[in-house]
């Protein structure tokens, strides 16, 4: 890693982050704030210690609208009734934690400590 690569990170990542906000923006317009609005919710709660999984899950979003766009796919039909779920369900099969996920994972061993104690 070059010395400006641990001030400014991984550059890779950032030409593949303009590169995937690129695509978004070449959407239709539903689908460009659907992408939006799924990209802040991914940010917020995806793999936030894992860039190249944070990248990968964008991409792989950007690809999956493009095609659904292709398909004359609505975006409702990508999402179904609960967006929420759709995104968890997404978020779901790449890897990195999220702070959420590191608090979920606390909270569970806290509990089992707690049960063990008991004992």
């Amino acid at each position: 890693m070059a010395w400006y690569e641990k001030i400014t990170g991984d550059l890779a990542d950032k030409k593949h982050y303009r590169e995937y906000k690129a695509r978004v923006a070449a959407l239709p317009d539903g689908y460009r704030q659907a992408a939006k609005g799924l990209e802040r919710y991914l940010m917020y709660l995806g793999p936030s210690d894992d860039g190249k999984s944070l990248i990968a899950m964008l991409n792989d979003l950007a690809d999956l609208l493009e095609q659904s766009v292709a398909a004359g796919s609505r975006v409702r039909d990508i999402v179904g009734a609960d967006p929420v779920a759709f995104a968890e369900e997404f978020m779901a099969n790449y890897g990195g934690g999220s702070w959420i996920r590191k608090e979920q994972r606390r909270l569970a061993a806290t509990i089992d400590d707690a049960e063990k104690e008991e004992r």
